[in-house]
């Protein structure tokens, strides 16, 4: 009996934190490995990673606030603030990094991802999913409330 105790305890899945179904891959009595992703977790959190051009980062800093646009949402504006600004480009640590094997050497301007945090309480917050379009603008004039840390760029 105690056996079979364990093995229905065993078939009982727990989410490893908190947030929304974004997309089921199991159906209901389906045999599952151990390991095996069975749903994607949508966080309670939203934050966007705006690919700013190197040309743009002189004067972002961690704590700025942010304004931004959400195509799907008609323009409605809402706010967030920096959290975090990756420590080299997206090209290097893309799966696939350009290799410039024609010998042409044309400088093209770099993306640097920048993680920003949506505000929590504004409107229309609920209707913000994850793959939405969105139009950023750092108020990069605004002095930031949080201290340089090297380890957090």
């Amino acid at each position: 009996i105690e056996l079979a105790r364990i093995d229905l305890d065993n078939t009982r899945i727990v989410a490893p934190r908190d947030g929304q179904l974004g997309q089921i891959g199991v159906r209901l009595g389906a045999y599952v490995n151990s390991g095996a992703q069975l749903m994607a977790l949508v966080p309670e959190q939203r934050w966007i990673v705006a690919n700013m051009k190197e040309t743009q980062m002189a004067n972002v800093r961690l704590g700025q606030p942010v304004s931004f646009t959400v195509d799907a949402l008609d323009g409605h504006e809402m706010h967030g603030h920096v959290q975090r600004i990756s420590p080299a480009a997206g090209s290097e640590f893309s799966l696939l990094p350009a290799d410039n094997a024609t010998g042409n050497f044309v400088k093209i301007s770099q993306r640097i991802p920048v993680r920003i945090v949506v505000d929590a309480d504004q409107p229309m917050l609920e209707h913000l999913r994850p793959g939405m379009s969105v139009v950023v603008s750092i108020d990069t004039s605004a002095d930031s409330d949080v201290p340089p840390d090297p380890a957090v760029r």
